[in-house]
This record gives structure tokens, sequence and C-alpha cells, in this order.
């Protein structure tokens, strides 16, 4: 396991503990205060789908504001430059505008209780149960990056050993949402944004300080790493050398299109958040929300990212004894004061449970919903299914405790979150989206559709790119390829298995694809049999030639 370096060690005092003391305090008094909300399943699953449209969309951006986004993306930006900025306006905004305005009147007007009771409904239970197993595994690896992200900041930072550091966030995690539910994790979503807030920002801004102001910053890195270092699109054309080690048709198609739809769309951990709110038109709000802030964030976590790659221009390299990761609790160590310093403690610690919560409430829902309630244990009353709820949140925290140690083999916990998004979203996103939009598309169709796309998406990174079958530069630029390439196999196997099985009935399909309405919708999108989105042929054929041309700029 990778520990940071001991020199980080941070002068922490008794006005840093007790600011993070009056944290937890808080946070297990609102799990308290919601428990008394929780009367059934729906209560703790989905907070009783009653929340309104500004907690849903600030727990929606809150719930991705953990280890990606903290560490991730510092540790991308002192990595990549100012490339970084494609994870947000490329990477997020579209898709986050694309699943409330298009997607949330499927979710919500449905009235599924999770993501793959959509793949249920709209084709069969092979899909289903395929789906639920592979998110479930997601979600659990995903905790543990946060928890493992946290462990190497608290034992960095206040001396505490990376193993005790893992078990007390987990357990932590644990009572607040065994105890609140939904309900809990959401509230205190809200709360930690704006912890969250209130420790980057001084970062950023003390940082740009240090090293003389954005012009200071660009002049340095300018320097010292060239000019692409700092520009987004710079050495992005096709066959150019750019620091992230991808060309502008993979970050547009990998990350803008791919990765970026798998993720906000399809990830419940996100999705879950909406399907609390009170209506219709709160859940359509919710991303909408959580995309104002978004748009900003990037800043936050770019800015310091930069600045360790001036202060220490060896970070990450193999000379150094300081990976990309360190970034932030380098930062922290140089430039805050006591106070100040327990605030942004506390935030970092905000950050990871957060972003475990989401994953360790959304991998409870599945479970219990998805996979025990439909195969194992079905028909009982609501009280078992509660109970059981509470039993699996236990059973999930521990596993992503054991979990949290893969993460540590690799020194950007960011690229090894979009390998796990490649494998497991991605292919989720390709059957979503064909099964929304072509209503010809069989039941047997999605389940191996996600077969086909998961198993490819792990050929690239396993085969084609570690075993150097082809050159590709970089983890990053390897994932946005493993994306496009399993989509395209999901979508290829899609269409080949619907030519040769049977569809759904049509009736069976109101309110699940696009231009049908079920009498619980509020509203829906309008008809369009001749649009271009319902011509398969064309989409694979496209879809092919653009995945081949992925491949040709590291052929030579």
């Amino acid at each position: 396991m990778h520990y940071l370096a001991e020199g980080l060690r941070l002068p922490t005092n008794g006005l840093d503990y007790t600011i993070l003391a009056i944290y937890f305090a808080v946070v297990l008094g609102i799990g308290f205060a919601a428990r008394a909300s929780v009367k059934t399943s729906l209560d703790f699953f989905l907070s009783g789908r009653s929340l309104p449209a500004w907690v849903t969309g600030l727990a929606f951006v809150a719930a991705n504001l953990g280890a990606t986004e903290i560490l991730g993306m510092a540790a991308t930006g002192a990595q990549y430059g100012v490339a970084v900025v494609h994870w947000y306006w490329i990477g997020a905004i579209p898709a986050m505008v694309f699943l409330g305005l298009v997607m949330m009147p499927f979710y919500y007007g449905s009235k599924v209780r999770s993501v793959p009771e959509f793949l249920l409904q709209r084709f069969d239970k092979s899909a289903h149960l395929l789906s639920s197993v592979l998110f479930a595994f997601a979600a659990i690896l995903i905790a543990g990056v946060n928890l493992y992200a946290l462990s190497i900041v608290v034992e960095a930072l206040l001396g505490w050993p990376q193993w005790l550091a893992i078990v007390v966030a987990g357990l932590f995690v644990l009572a607040y949402i065994t105890i609140g539910g939904l309900s809990s994790a959401i509230y205190n979503e809200v709360l930690q944004f704006f912890v969250i807030l209130a420790a980057l920002i001084p970062l950023a801004i003390l940082g740009l300080k240090r090293v003389g102001g954005w012009d200071g910053l660009s002049g340095s890195l300018q320097k010292s790493h060239g000019d692409n270092f700092m520009t987004a699109w710079g050495g992005t054309g096709i066959g150019d050398a750019n620091p992230l080690g991808a060309n502008w048709l993979t970050i547009v198609l990998g990350l803008g299109f791919v990765l970026s739809f798998g993720y906000w769309t399809t990830n419940f951990a996100e999705v879950q958040r909406a399907l609390s709110a009170k209506n219709l038109s709160a859940a359509k709000r919710t991303p909408l929300i959580a995309a104002f802030p978004k748009m900003f964030i990037v800043f936050l976590v770019m800015i310091p990212g930069l600045v360790a790659a001036v202060i220490v221009p060896k970070i990450g390299t193999p000379g150094s004894d300081l990976t990309y990761n360190d970034a932030i609790p380098l930062l922290m160590q140089e430039l805050l004061p006591n106070g100040v310093l327990g605030i942004a403690v506390t935030g970092l610690l905000a950050a990871f449970m957060a972003g475990m919560a989401a994953n360790i409430s959304s991998f409870n829902t599945v479970f219990t919903y998805d996979i025990w309630s439909k195969y194992v244990k079905q028909g009982r009353e609501d009280a078992y299914y509660l109970r059981f709820g509470r039993l699996i949140t236990a059973i999930g925290v521990l596993a992503s405790i054991g979990t949290a140690f893969i993460a540590s083999s690799f020194t950007n916990i960011m690229s090894y979150l979009q390998t796990l998004f490649s494998f497991f979203n991605v292919p989720m996103f390709v059957v979503f989206i064909i099964g929304m939009f072509w209503k010809r598309a069989s039941m047997k169709s999605g389940v191996w559709g996600l077969f086909a796309g998961t198993t490819a998406a792990m050929v690239n990174y396993f085969w084609i790119y570690k075993q150097g079958i082809i050159d590709i530069p970089t983890d990053q630029g390897a994932n946005f390829v493993s994306a496009i390439v399993g989509f395209v196999a999901g979508a290829v196997v899609m269409v080949a298995v619907t030519l040769f099985t049977a569809p759904k009935p049509e009736a069976e399909l109101a309110g699940l694809v696009y231009g049908t309405q079920s009498p619980d919708m509020e509203e829906a999108p309008a008809e369009g049999d001749d649009a271009w989105y319902r011509r398969p042929a064309l989409l694979g054929w496209g879809a092919i030639a653009l995945a081949a041309l992925c491949y040709i700029p590291y052929s030579f």
C-alpha cells in the first residue's frame, strides 16, 4: 500500500480537532433527526420521494465530491495540466443536462426504485440481474476508493495509521446511513457541500498567491512542462503529442460522450438523489441545479494541482517520494494556518464520506430491491426489507473496507475510477440509450449488450493496452479508448441480437421508450418515427468507424 510522504504531517492543534469534533457531532445529529422520518423501506432507500429540488440538487453534486473530485482531480491537474477542465465542461455538464431533460421523465415517471429496475421493465430479468450485480460490485469498489483516499490523507495529516482511518471512517458512515437512511445521507451531503467549499476556496486562493498569481503559475508551468500543459486543447490534434496522451476525437467521444453520459445518466449513486425528489419537476431540476456549481468547482480542484506542480516540480516522477495524489495534502501543509487547517481537514473528510455514503446508499438499495427481493426472498413484508437494508448496509461498508486496499496500487486514483467507469457504466449506458430510443430492441439484447460491452472494455484495457498490442501513451488515453470500444461492442451486439430475437410487446413499452407515454408520466417527448436515432444500421456502422479512428493515432 502507498503511504504519503512522512514530511506531509500537519501541525494540527486543539482548535483544529475541535472543529473536526463539532462536524462529526453535527453529522450524527442529522442522522438521528432523519431517523424519525424512516417508517418504510421507501423512506429508508428513497427518502419517501419527498425532498425539494434544491436539497436533491446540492446532494447530487456533493455525492460526486468525493475522492474523484478532491484528490483525483487535483492529481489530474498536477499530472496533465489545464486539460482537467475536460472532465467538467465536456465530461459532466452536457450529460447532467441530458439526464435532467431527457432521462429523468423515464426514470421518475416509471416509478422505478433503482436504475437496474428500469432495465427489468424495458428488457427482461437476465438484463436486470446482470446490471444489478455489476452495479453492486462497482459501487463497493468505488466506495473503497473514497475510503482509501481518506486513509492516506488522515495518515499523513493527522498521524493515524491507514488501517485505523479506513475502519473509523467506514464505521462512521455506516452509523449515520443505518440510522437515518438516504435522508440522512442527502442532508449530510448538503452540509458537506458547503464544508468542502470552505476547505477548497482558501486553498486555491493562497496557492495562487504563493506562486505569483495566475500569470506566475502559467509562466512557471509553461517553462517546465511546455505550452500545452496550460491549454485545454493544445496538442490534441490526431497524431500530436500532449500531456493527456489523447486526441480531440477520443476526448470528445470517449470522455465527452461515452464515459460522461455513462456515469451521469446510469450511475445510481447520482440518479438516486433525483429519484428522491418530491415530484417529476423537482427530479428534472435536480441535475440542472447541480450543473451550476459543477461548472466552477473545476477551478477549486485544478488550481491546487497546478500549484503543487510548481512548488514540487518532481511530484509524481520516479525520483520523488510524492505521488500526484499528494497535491492537496502538500498545499494544506504549506499554506494553511491553524483553524483554517481544521476546516480544510474537515472538508476533506466530508468529501470522502459524501462519496462513500453515495455509493453505499445506492448499493444497499440495489442489493435489497433488485437482487434480494426479486431473486432470493420474494414477497416478504416491508418491515423485513427495511431490516435487511440496514444489514446489507453494514455488509457493504465492511466490503468497501476490503476494496480500499485495491485502490492503493494506483498512484492517480482518478485513473482507477475512470477504468472502473469504462468497465461498468459505459456498457449500461449503451443498453439504456438504445433501449430508450429504439422500440425494436429485443428483450434479450439487453443482457448481451451489457456482457459484450463490459468484456470488450476489459479486453482493450488489459490486453490491447497493458500488453502493448497498441501503444497508447497514458492510462487516461487508454480509458477513453476502452470506453469507446465498450460502447461500440455493446451497441453492435444489441443490434445483432435484436435481429434474431423477439421484441418486447409494444403495449409493455409505454413510458419506457422515447415517444411513448404512460399514464403516470407528467409529460413525454414528442413522437418521431423517422428520426435518425431510430436507424440502428446507420448508428452501428458510424460507431464502428469512429472506434476504428480512435485506434489509428496509436498505430504509428
